[in-house]
């Protein structure tokens, strides 16, 4: 009975441990793959490229970065497409072990990763809304915030639960402070702007001249957009690497 006991089980964790690394991977490449088309864009950009006062706009713009905005689109695209893939194998995985706690930041987490992949892939001419690539990167960073902020606060919540032996009360609460953790950098960045809008409106958008007149850098939104996408790659980074095996708990547990 034992061999074929044995047999019985093998398929199963195969299956596990093929996509536990999957999903790793995909994750992590996924990040990978987006750092390195935005650093090869501000490298091949005609002028120096001060991240603090110059949006991530700038390196996708073919007028003022010709020889690199395709690298920085590039990266943003294949990132999303990993984006995809990861939140896609991550519900599969809940669905074959029916689960009952369906995370539903999946949902948001796809839907962001298709419109960014949208915003820096179709051209202006093929949008038919005037605004078009404004919405789509609203859209995406709706959506990947929503979906990490709830993908998050599950993931801490049950490794606190699992693993400090904490209270109920206790992990929803240092669960809700990591998770919101993301939130931050996007409302001081919506603090600044409101700022700048009413109290120095002879401001233009956000340029090096920023620099050049001593603007704080706490005011560019520049500064708070290339934190937020240090802070969702991070939080991919770590979802990549523990929301497998919170898969697991919840199977066993």
């Amino acid at each position: 009975m034992l061999p074929v006991q044995l047999f019985e089980v093998k398929p199963e964790a195969r299956f596990t441990a093929f996509v536990r690394k999957t999903s790793w991977a995909t994750a992590q490449l996924g990040v990978l793959v987006f750092w390195a088309g935005v650093l090869i864009a501000a490298r091949r950009y005609p002028s120096v490229y001060d991240w603090r006062y110059m949006p991530v706009s700038n390196l996708l713009s073919a007028g003022r970065n010709p020889a690199g905005h395709l690298w920085a689109s590039m990266g943003i695209v294949l990132c999303s497409l990993c984006g995809l893939c990861w939140a896609a194998i991550l519900a599969q995985r809940w669905a074959h072990a029916n689960a009952s706690g369906h995370p539903s930041g999946l949902r948001a987490i796809q839907l962001g990763n298709f419109c960014m992949a949208c915003s820096a892939a179709l051209p202006e001419s093929l949008l038919p809304l005037r605004k078009g690539h404004e919405l789509l990167t609203f859209l995406a960073f709706a959506g990947l915030c929503l979906g990490l902020v709830r993908l998050m606060f599950q993931t801490s919540e049950r490794i606190l639960l699992r693993w400090k032996r904490g209270s109920m009360r206790n992990s929803c609460r240092y669960a809700s402070v990591l998770a919101g953790s993301v939130v931050l950098p996007i409302l001081l960045a919506g603090l600044a702007q409101a700022y700048v809008f009413y109290a120095l409106p002879a401001l233009h958008w956000v340029n090096l001249s920023w620099r050049a007149r001593g603007v704080p850098v706490y005011l560019s939104f520049a500064f708070w957009e290339w934190v937020t996408c240090v802070v969702l790659s991070a939080y991919v980074t770590i979802l990549g690497l523990t929301a497998s095996r919170v898969w697991a708990m919840r199977t066993e547990g």
